[in-house]
């Protein structure tokens, strides 16, 4: 059995969805757990994960409002991420 170009692609779609519904579960249980709204550190990585795969989508889709709407996204994302770092102290 073959899968084709597009099937893969579709998937692809499918696996960012999937990565971008499992920050919220994640977010919530998170939450859940410590009685008020907080976010963990893996949402900001199962973003970039479900970014970088919708981005990878939009590109291949030619969908420019798509593509437009994901570089801005993970462009936060990615920013996030970059401040969950430590800071040395000068």
């Amino acid at each position: 059995m073959t899968i084709d170009q597009q099937t893969l692609w579709v998937a692809t779609g499918f696996l960012g969805q999937a990565f971008f519904a499992a920050r919220f579960l994640v977010q919530w249980l998170y939450s859940e757990s410590r009685g008020k709204s907080r976010v963990p550190n893996v949402f900001w990585y199962l973003s970039v994960i479900g970014g970088v795969l919708l981005l990878s989508y939009a590109i291949h889709r030619k969908e420019l409002v798509f593509i437009i709407g994901e570089t801005t996204t993970l462009v936060i994302f990615l920013r996030n991420l970059q401040l969950l770092k430590p800071r040395h102290k000068s």
